[in-house]
């Protein structure tokens, strides 16, 4: 994920872009799954779901903003390694309102912090993946989307706090 809050410009068009409190987010479906969600600056123009899948998330999404205790369902077919896909699949054993450290989810997935780190950086679908709920040692908010600060750090305090997450500055 791009710290950036940008689209590339060689990206593929999204299926859908929502307008929600903390950012646009850019969806992408390959028919059957949501494939990646990107968060694109709130200026950005939302765009109405153009397929099933697009319609779901959207739909999802705004039952979470509504109430932070919904429960995805929408189909994920998210990208990436082996390694990858077990430190996304811990996340998703992540209560709603819970954190855990980058250390807690490395003890989980046999690994280094770092590299825990590393990998939800690359999360393709934030949010519902919920590498947000992943913080540093002591309760620090540590990273997002490979940011020390700025817009993304912004983003994820605003995750949290939706979810009732208390966490250090």
């Amino acid at each position: 994920m791009n710290a950036s809050l940008s689209a590339s410009p060689h990206a593929p068009d999204f299926a859908a872009k929502l307008a929600t409190p903390f950012a646009v987010l850019g969806l992408r479906t390959n028919g059957s799954a949501l494939t990646s969600l990107q968060y694109l600056p709130v200026g950005e123009t939302a765009v109405a779901p153009g397929d099933r899948v697009a319609e779901q998330a959207a739909h999802e999404i705004a039952r979470w903003l509504e109430d932070p205790d919904f429960r995805f369902s929408v189909a994920l077919a998210p990208v990436g390694t082996p390694f990858r896909q077990r430190v996304w699949g811990a996340l998703l054993t992540i209560p709603r309102g819970q954190s855990r450290t980058y250390g807690d989810v490395a003890r989980v997935v046999g690994s280094a912090p770092r590299a825990v780190g590393q990998a939800c950086g690359d999360n393709p679908i934030p949010l519902i993946i919920p590498c947000h709920r992943v913080v540093g040692a002591n309760g620090a908010l540590g990273g997002f989307m490979h940011a020390g600060d700025g817009d993304p750090i912004a983003i994820k305090r605003w995750l949290l706090a939706h979810e009732g997450v208390r966490f250090a500055a």
